[in-house]
């Protein structure tokens, strides 16, 4: 998917935001952006709205930097619901990973919004997401196999934490456990930080994050990474195999965080928000900021967004399924 995505990037945003450029001079710069993010601060995600905040500043979209709101908990949901109930005009955006508009409304049959109330603006970053295993889980585990073989031994200790219950990482470690035979019992918690904390504590034995997460700690030993999500192998763990590698195919994300605006928003200060955003995106500093925490830096128009949401969307339906997870599991 990710080299999907480039191609259409490097084909088609040059011309979509030619065409755009002169609907985005009718609208007026506004003095301030907020980008809300609905996990904790010090994580990957918060990462891409920070450095995209502080480079919007001094453009046809804000005369000044923006700010970050965090407003963690429920999976993200809080700030999207939050951002349809914001002014639809350019002010307020919103970070979110994929899932909380492609995955969520399968899975909370009362989700507070629905996705038509908030609009793409662009993709921020891509992410591969990882299983690591911490000091619960015995030092001769060194492998997806050996975990899943020790897991099965043991299966009162067989827990895995994620950011939140229906969150892509939840998912994807439900999956491996689907295919894999193993029971391996979910620990929800409101974002990725608390859930490594806990894992280098060794109050869980496994976690599905984010990769980019675990490099801090992998570097010091306290964390294992055994396999990460991506179609082809993480550029920043590049020695890690991936779950399709091992023999899982289908416990497959390169999941993104994208920004999004309020749905009535004026087309021209979607522009203006798609040009700046994609500028920052595009600076050397945000690039190499972003790697330190694990993220590919990767704007698009907000038609592409779309359309990889909505292929996101139908992919996960019958997955979803299968799992059986709802909020009311």
């Amino acid at each position: 998917m990710f080299e999907r995505r480039h191609f259409l990037h490097t084909l088609g945003s040059a011309a979509a935001l030619a065409a755009l450029s002169p609907m985005s001079a009718l609208a007026q710069a506004l003095d301030q952006v907020k980008i809300m993010y609905g996990f904790p601060a010090g994580s990957a995600g918060d990462s891409v709205a920070r450095r995209v905040a502080e480079k919007i500043g001094g453009t046809a979209y804000s005369k000044n930097p923006g700010f970050v709101e965090n407003k963690p908990g429920a999976g993200g949901r809080i700030a999207v619901e939050t951002l349809k109930n914001s002014p639809a005009d350019g002010s307020v955006l919103t970070l979110a990973p994929v899932s909380a508009l492609a995955v969520y409304p399968y899975i909370y049959p009362k989700l507070s919004y629905k996705p038509e109330e908030v609009t793409q603006v662009s993709i921020g970053a891509i992410m591969f997401h990882g299983l690591a295993v911490g000091p619960a889980v015995p030092a001769e585990v060194k492998t997806l196999k050996d975990f899943l073989a020790w897991a099965k031994a043991n299966p009162g200790q067989a827990s895995y934490g994620s950011p939140g219950a229906g969150s892509m990482p939840h998912l994807l470690g439900a999956l491996l456990g689907i295919r894999s035979g193993v029971d391996l019992k979910h620990v929800p918690y409101r974002g990725t930080v608390p859930s490594i904390t806990d894992l280098v504590g060794g109050q869980i034995a496994a976690a599905m994050n984010p990769s980019g997460d675990y490099l801090q700690y992998m570097k010091s030993g306290r964390v294992r990474v055994l396999a990460t999500s991506g179609r082809k192998r993480s550029p920043y763990l590049p020695d890690v195999p991936t779950f399709t590698e091992l023999g899982y195919p289908d416990v497959t994300s390169e999941e993104w965080f994208g920004f999004y605006a309020p749905a009535k928003t004026p087309a021209a200060t979607l522009a203006n928000a798609n040009a700046a955003i994609t500028a920052a995106l595009k600076d050397k500093t945000v690039i190499d900021s972003l790697a330190l925490v694990g993220l590919v830096a990767h704007g698009s128009t907000p038609q592409e967004m779309a359309a990889d949401q909505k292929a996101e969307f139908e992919r996960w339906g019958p997955l979803v399924k299968q799992i059986g997870f709802t909020a009311e599991s």
